[in-house]
């Protein structure tokens, strides 16, 4: 399936501003009363890039019909605490929504995640739906491979039944509050138990951690993979990181900043130090542990290996990333989302529109053999824009 990408652009955060929501995002450092404010804050900050990009773009904001808002993530709790004798999953997703309808005036979906959890989901992954609509080939077995903070898999048998039936849907509705009801269609033609999809683990987050501290954070990625490039990638460390359990567990699962974030970096960085690794040899072989437990992934946990893997992400900027992955995944061909007309930087923002579009057209947009959900539902909230 073909989509026009009309405009994309990104708008990084502040220093000040990425400091303040990586303190939320730790329970040791998060306040009760910042998380309130900077959930306000960030609507604040999404409703401004979207007027902004519009009016870089030439486009009319009062032209646009709809938003999808995932919202910052600041925790991520699929195994659950315990009420009434059951365990109950949970995830808070912060970027309040009614800033951003109250700022553009445009009706929005956000907070996508706790309605699957509410059906015993992990809440993730969710960009499978899209993937499926537009990536399912006739002839070819693909996995779409996102490599952002952490890496994630959509494993896409051949057929397209899903892109079929949402083609069948006739496109976005031509005016702002056409009734969803007319083109409801049931939930289950827009699944099906032969997608799969999970987290595979870290994807840019070690390496990013690793770079700010082997440069005292004057430098926050890696650019294309230049310093992994010229190091060594020390294995005997390396199989000690792939022992970790969440590599073991069986999918559907997810993980986040709790398992791979500051503190796993802040341990990899002293045992790396007591190794007597160089900076560079730190990042390769940060490198190195993201490519083998994607590969890891693929040979424990899909059908088969697929023909193809479209790549999207930051993480396919990384030369050094993509050629360990070619290494690993020997015979599987890799391409990008730049191929399909998809930027592998715009892919998430595409996949969320998507989503967003299904919630208000009463679609579930859920895959249940990717989250573990007991059944298809529909994602989202949806706050209202301005009255017509």
């Amino acid at each position: 399936m073909q989509i026009l990408v009309r405009a994309f652009e990104t708008f990084a955060y502040g220093s000040a501003l990425r400091r303040e929501i990586l303190s939320l995002c730790w329970p040791e450092t998060a306040r009760l009363d910042a998380i309130c404010h900077y959930n306000h804050v960030l609507g604040e900050v999404f409703g401004e890039a979207i007027v902004k990009l519009c009016e870089r773009s030439g486009i009319p904001l009062g032209s646009i019909d709809l938003i999808g808002s995932h919202g910052q993530t600041i925790y991520h709790y699929p195994k659950g605490g315990r009420h009434a004798g059951r365990a109950l999953g949970s995830t808070l997703q912060i970027g309040e929504p009614s800033r951003i309808a109250q700022r553009t005036g445009i009706t929005t979906v956000a907070d996508f995640r706790p309605r699957d959890m509410a059906a015993g989901g992990e809440g993730a992954p969710l960009v499978p739906y899209a993937d499926s609509v537009l990536y399912r080939d006739e002839r070819l077995c693909r996995t779409v491979q996102n490599i952002g903070g952490i890496a994630n898999l959509t494993f896409l048998p051949v057929g397209s039944d899903a892109a079929r039936r949402f083609r069948a849907e006739g496109g976005p509705p031509s005016k702002r509050g056409q009734d969803a009801r007319d083109t409801k269609i049931c939930s289950d033609e827009h699944t099906t138990n032969e997608v799969l999809a999970f987290d595979t683990g870290p994807g840019n987050m070690v390496i990013d951690g690793m770079m700010r501290l082997v440069t005292k954070e004057q430098r926050q990625y890696d650019r294309g993979g230049m310093l992994a490039g010229r190091g060594d990638v020390h294995e005997g460390l390396l199989k000690e990181m792939l022992r970790h359990p969440f590599f073991r567990r069986r999918p559907p699962k997810s993980t986040g900043r709790e398992e791979f974030g500051q503190q796993y970096c802040e341990w990899l960085y002293g045992r790396a130090r007591r190794e007597g690794l160089l900076p560079e040899d730190m990042v390769a072989t940060a490198t190195a542990f993201t490519a083998a437990s994607i590969a890891l992934a693929y040979q424990r946990f899909l059908p088969r290996l697929p023909d193809e893997m479209i790549l999207c992400g930051g993480g396919a900027h990384n030369a050094t990333l993509v050629r360990m992955l070619r290494q690993r995944l020997a015979g599987v061909g890799i391409r990008a989302t730049d191929e399909f007309g998809i930027s592998v930087d715009a892919k998430e923002a595409v996949s969320f529109a998507l989503l967003a579009y299904a919630t208000i057209r009463g679609i579930a947009n859920n895959i249940p053999t990717a989250t573990g959900a007991s059944e298809p539902v529909v994602l989202g909230k949806i706050v209202p824009g301005r009255p017509v």
